[in-house]
């Protein structure tokens, strides 16, 4: 069966879906393989809880017309993707980069959605599974796309571009993420550069922030979008940028007040700001969207707990996310500050070093109490007054028991995935 076959079928169905816990009635399910199991031998409870069609690569498993042999069923996945993108003839903003891609992508989003039937990768599915999944789930009734994209290695955004074909691209920043994978930063820079190139040879736009002298230099010769702070060479000025703590800027006249912590949020708004400039979109409707906008999701939400201030940042970390978040916390008016900073993972050889340098930056300041958790901390750790240091989260939270905060503590809680530091809030 070609894949304008699977397609036609596809089309018949409601929706698609690759975990049999999630199908819905009518739909179609890739079987895929994962490390652990084989999604092959799901294919009749996948019939049995209503899928109308199974893609499957094991004939052991094929029941009857409803099962769809293939060769491979994640490269018919990623396949299909690619020829119902090229179905649907919409235009597709995609976006990678180190650090913000996930609320960045959520601000585009909303204020796209101002003027378009707008459709956006959901939560992080940014990967050779996720963009996939993201480019079915768009419609006829979809008006335009916004894909986000992930990278640990190089030649990744590479496929995801020649998967999900973008007409637009935003590079967030090129920060020191996933440098196990990508072998330093010079990788993490050329890995995310790939997108450009895509750009370059396809003669598609790419926005660009004139602040970041890697994107200007990187995006030479490609059709551009720019935006910038105090820059009248840029199609968007942005004259003002605050954070004590949620972001404001001033563009145009618009004062853009945003429930977003921290100054290293300004950028995503700026882009996103660009972006609907771009694409026509009212200003008073930008507006709207941005401060009608709240994070969820453990991302630099602003939670209150009895007399705390929480900052909860702990959905990711690198050095690049961790050291910005640091910078603008000690920047806050308040007088009792608390961070509770948790290991960073994926750093390969550079792990030991970089938490290095993160405790070597906190030893001489005096604003703030600081809870260093995790085995690459623990194993930096100094003598200081200000600084204390847990191998584990549990030694941690044995600690928190019998010790608490000064009252009217802000908070600051930041940490990779894997800590798992939205954990403290039980002991706040």
């Amino acid at each position: 069966m070609n894949i304008k076959e699977v397609h036609d079928l596809f089309l018949k169905c409601k929706s698609l879906s690759i975990d049999t816990r999630k199908i819905e009635k009518d739909s179609m399910f890739f079987a895929i393989k994962g490390e652990n199991f084989d999604a092959n031998t799901f294919a009749q409870q996948a019939l049995e809880r209503g899928a109308l069609f199974v893609v499957l690569d094991n004939a052991s498993y094929v029941i009857d017309e409803r099962t769809i042999l293939v060769e491979n069923s994640l490269e018919t996945l990623q396949e299909l993707a690619k020829f119902h993108r090229q179905y649907l003839k919409i235009p597709i903003v995609a976006l990678t980069g180190s650090n913000g891609k996930t609320t960045t992508k959520e601000l585009i989003n909303v204020v796209l959605s101002q003027k378009f039937n707008a459709k956006a990768t959901v939560g992080n599915l940014n990967n050779h599974i996720g963009v996939p999944l993201t480019l079915l789930s768009f419609t006829n009734e979809t008006e335009i796309g916004i894909v986000e994209m992930g990278a640990n290695h190089k030649k990744e955004i590479e496929f995801l571009c020649e998967i999900a074909q973008p007409d637009y691209g935003y590079i967030t920043n090129f920060g020191k993420a996933h440098l196990e994978g990508f072998g330093g930063v010079e990788g993490v820079i050329e890995g995310k550069s790939e997108m450009y190139k895509y750009l370059l040879e396809n003669g598609k736009v790419a926005f660009i922030n004139l602040d970041d002298p890697i994107q200007i230099e990187k995006s030479k010769k490609i059709k551009s979008f720019t935006f910038g702070l105090h820059n009248n060479f840029a199609d968007l000025n942005v004259q003002t940028i605050e954070a004590n703590p949620f972001v404001v800027i001033n563009y145009n006249g618009f004062f853009v007040k945003s429930n977003l912590i921290g100054l290293y949020n300004a950028n995503n708004i700026n882009a996103a700001v660009a972006i609907g400039s771009h694409f026509k979109v009212e200003n008073t409707d930008i507006k709207s969207a941005i401060e009608n906008y709240v994070p969820t999701n453990n991302r630099s939400q602003l939670l209150k707990k009895g007399s705390f201030e929480i900052i909860l940042d702990a959905y990711n970390a690198n050095p690049s996310s961790m050291a910005v978040a640091i910078t603008n916390f000690l920047q806050l008016d308040n007088q009792n500050k608390v961070m509770i900073l948790g290991d960073m993972f994926e750093l390969g050889n550079e792990s030991q070093q970089e938490h290095k340098i993160i405790v070597d930056s906190l030893k001489n300041q005096d604003k703030s109490v600081c809870y260093l958790i995790g085995k690459s901390f623990y194993e930096n750790r100094i003598s200081n007054e200000n600084l204390y240091f847990f191998e584990t989260f549990e030694d941690f939270s044995d600690f928190l028991i019998n010790n608490k905060f000064t009252s009217q503590s802000t908070i600051l809680i930041k940490g990779s995935r894997g800590m798992a530091l939205e954990r403290t809030l039980d002991f706040i």
